[in-house]
Order: structure tokens, then sequence, then C-alpha cells
């Protein structure tokens, strides 16, 4: 028998010795007869909690940064009515730092035979999944002088998946899909585009486009629109390996790198082009492939959703050879990775050429705006320090974006905000010149 802090009180009031065993005022008396078969007689009309059956419902599933509630019903099969204090404890990652108190904790109240439901709402912090630990129930008797407690174990698992914040770009990049798609008056004509349709010459038009054949046969210089080729396949890439996890402002590289890829994988998928994905380091974390345009992107963030980084060296001979294999037909490759020297010249460029005379390769790698903020920094002398460390920072990375470009690669080096739509741009760039 656990007795409550009301029943200490009580008996501190009458100057009786009272045994405390933990923090929250719990003791066991060691005089008063009456008190004592008073505690007796309110633990005996507690309700037993054990007996109680709790299940669960509710969300499966959650963007991080949103909230997600998850359920739990409480039957109370006994003949006397439950009072109780609840907490349904999961991992502190599942909410704000600080809320878990108010969030975890229940009061409630279950006749006999009759069923009731609390609702705890989580707001995740990290991507993942989180899974519901222990329900500690605290049944009290009529006059909250004792109470009975326990624990169950409800199993329930939230899945926290990116939060793809780069959707606000798409409408942006889709109008200018359309343009390149020909359904607007701006068309384009690059190497390997197929044929739309003719129109009339407008000044300006490119005179290679000019259908004299058409022309001869109307009243009107008539040009050819063209439209890029569609069906296209593109691999992402997500490197997994120690770079990925450095943190640029409060997320790893792996999140910004993992966001353009969503934009790209939404925006490719409209353009018809099939998209696969592939995490790796030292061996397949993920690996997504054969998706239709409407399971594409629930597919990506659900693989993506447990993905973390792990530390140590990426093997760039395994990733290519598994690129290579999951792409065995002329593909855009785009391997979402760091430009830090080392990794890129050490073992990214030994192996580049395997991928480059196959098919066409475009790096994206995430910068870090504090070394821009350092870079501009004057005032003191630590300041200069700070900005001859930055700019020797950011010409190591210009040199080695350089030696990528002489390798034929496509490099797309920016912050974390500005990464996805900068990923965007340059696939469509890429359509546009018919390099796809």
């Amino acid at each position: 028998m656990a007795l409550t802090g009301r029943t200490a009180l009580l008996a501190a009031l009458g100057s009786l010795p009272v045994g405390l065993w933990d923090a929250g005022w719990t003791g066991v008396l060691a005089v008063n007869a009456p008190l004592a078969l008073a505690c007796a007689c309110d633990y005996a009309l507690a309700a037993p909690v054990r007996r109680l059956g709790l299940t669960r419902s509710g969300d499966t599933s959650v963007r991080l940064g949103e909230s997600a509630d998850v359920t739990l019903t409480i039957t109370n099969p006994s003949r006397r009515p439950l009072r109780a204090r609840l907490r349904d404890a999961w991992p502190p990652s599942s909410w704000q730092p600080g809320t878990e108190m108010r969030a975890s904790r229940h009061r409630l109240t279950v006749p006999p035979g009759e069923r009731r439901r609390v609702t705890t709402r989580l707001r995740p912090v990290r991507r993942g999944e989180r899974r519901a630990d222990r329900v500690t129930i605290r049944s009290y008797g009529p006059l909250r002088l004792a109470f009975r407690q326990g624990t169950h174990k409800v199993p329930w698992t939230v899945r926290v998946l990116p939060p793809f914040t780069s959707r606000k770009h798409l409408p942006s990049k889709l109008a200018r899909l359309r343009e390149l798609d020909g359904r607007t008056s701006l068309l384009t004509r690059g190497e390997g585009t197929e044929f739309d349709s003719l129109r009339e010459y407008i000044p300006g038009d490119d005179t290679r486009s000019i259908d004299w054949r058409a022309t001869a046969r109307q009243s009107m210089v008539a040009v050819r629109t063209w439209r890029p080729e569609r069906d296209r396949h593109i691999l992402l890439v997500l490197d997994t390996g120690r770079t990925s996890a450095g943190r640029v402002g409060d997320a790893p590289r792996l999140d910004a790198a993992m966001d353009a890829a969503l934009l790209l994988a939404a925006l490719a998928s409209r353009a018809g082009d099939r998209v696969d994905l592939l995490a790796y380091d030292r061996r397949i974390r993920a690996l997504v492939q054969g998706r239709t345009a409407n399971d594409l992107l629930p597919s990506l963030v659900d693989a993506m959703a447990t993905l973390e980084p792990e530390l140590l060296e990426t093997d760039a001979r395994g990733l290519t050879a598994t690129a290579l294999r999951t792409a065995p037909r002329r593909s855009l490759i785009v391997l979402l990775t760091t430009l830090d020297a080392a990794p890129v010249e050490e073992g990214l460029l030994p192996v580049l050429p395997r991928l480059t005379q196959r098919h066409t390769v475009l790096v994206a790698s995430v910068a870090d705006p504090h070394i821009a903020r350092m870079a501009a920094s004057r005032g003191d002398v630590e300041a200069v320090y700070e900005a001859a460390a930055a700019a020797q920072a950011q010409s190591e990375r210009r040199r080695t974006a350089e030696q990528l470009r002489r390798h034929g690669v496509t490099v797309v080096d920016a912050t974390p905000e500005e990464l996805a739509p900068a990923l965007a741009d340059a696939y469509l760039a890429l359509k546009a010149a018919g390099r796809l």
C-alpha cells in the first residue's frame, strides 16, 4: 500500500511520526490506528490497476514539426470507480523541450465497467520512429489517502517523416517546367529534345527552327517547337557517411540533402521522368525503385524517415558500383555529398570516370552559411583571422568544384535554404539543354 501526501500531512498535523520512503510524499504510518484504518479502507476501495484494459489508436506517422495525436483507451472491468492519474511515457525527443510534463500526464475517472479515452499530443523534434514506453497509472481511493500503482506496456509507433519544407518552391519550378514542356509560348530547343508542333515565327526565335517546307506550303514563316524528352531515369544518391553528420544550423547536412532530393523528385516525376533513390555509406541504407508518380513521394519520405548519418567514411568505390548496378542504362545521377577536399580527391575523383562515361552526373553539396558570414567579418584581430580561415575554406571548395567540372560534372553548392531550388534549377537547365 502506498500513501499520498495528504496522509503525510494529516499525520504531521497530529504530530505523529511517519516514515517517508520517496520524494512523492508517500509513506508508511508507524502509529495512529484510526488514520491507518482509514488508509487501509481507502486503499481497498481504489480500483485495481493490473486488471485495467488499455488499447491505443491514432496517428502512425507525422511530418517533422507537426503534431500527432495518440489516443489511449482505458477500460475499467472492476466494480470500483477508477480515480487515477496517468503518465503516457514516450522518448524525450517526442516533444519540444520542457513540454513533456504537461503533454504526457492526464487525470481521469472511469466508472465501473466503462471506458474512457485520453489523448497524448506528440510534437517530435527528430526524424525516425518514436515508440511508446510504459503507461503508469496511479489509482486513488475516494479519500485520496492511499493509492495503487502499476504499469502497462501498450505498444505503438509513430514514424516521424522529413518535413519537405522546400515544397513551397514547387509551383514556380512547375511553371518553368511547363514552359520547357511546350505548354506555353516559351519553347526551347536543345540537343536530344522531341519535336512538338509548328507555329508562326516570332522575331527572336532561333532561325534554325524554321521549317522551310511548311513555310512554302503556307503564307507564314513556320517554326518547329520542341519539348524536352520524357521518361528519363534519375537516380538520387544520398551519401549517409561521416560528412553528412556535420550540422549546419540546427540540423545535419543530411536533412538538407533529403529536402532537396524530395523537391527534385517531385519535379522530375511531374516531368514524366522515372526517379529512384539510393542511400549509401559502406552499405545500402535505403533503396527505392520502380515507383509510379503517385507512389513516389510517399515511398521516398518513408524511406528517408529512419535515415541517420553514419560516423564512418563513405566507400566511394562501393557507392559507384552500387549506383551503376541500380542505373544500368544512361541516367542522370544526382549525388548529394560533400565538397570537402579530402573525401572528394581521395574517394570520389578516382572512381568518377566510371560514372561520367555512362551517365550524366550532378553533384550537390550543402554549404555552411556561417562560413560566408565569417569571411565578411572585420573589426578586430580575431575577426580577421576568422575571415582568413573562411576565405581559405571557400577557396578549397571552389577548387574541388572546379575539379569535378573538369570531369564533366554539374556542381551545385548552396546553403540549406537555397540548395533545393538551386538543384531544381540545375535539373531544368540540363533538361532544357537536352543533356538528360
